[in-house]
């Protein structure tokens, strides 16, 4: 469904495969799958789904995130490890680093601004 001012968040458009760049890559093979369902303005939004493996994050914006089905575990450098699950939501602020680590193929909607 996309009206003018409306657009159904579902992965309704033609997605984009990608994988971790080979430098982040620390564990596994995970395939990326990122519906992108808006783009404009310093604001991105839509799916994204990863198959199980490890890869180092960093964040230089905002990203709200709700998980939709799987398991990982987000671990900030320095700091404690946080397994999210369906149903979890989360913010992740510029500066944020670490890895991601997807145990059960994760999917969840997000929120970007940069």
């Amino acid at each position: 469904m996309v009206t003018k001012n409306l657009v159904a968040v579902e992965p309704s458009v033609d997605p984009e495969i990608s994988r971790p760049d080979a430098e982040k890559l620390m564990a596994g093979d995970p395939v990326h799958t990122t519906w992108n369902l808006e783009e404009r303005d310093g604001l991105y939004c839509g799916i994204w789904q990863s198959t199980p493996g490890k890869w180092k994050i960093s964040y230089d914006e905002w990203e709200y995130c709700r998980i939709l089905e799987g398991v990982s575990v987000i671990a900030e450098e320095g700091g404690e490890a946080v397994t999210v699950r369906a149903g979890d939501s989360f913010i992740l602020r510029p500066g944020f680093k670490g890895s991601w680590e997807v145990i059960e193929t994760t999917r969840k909607d997000y929120v970007i601004r940069l």
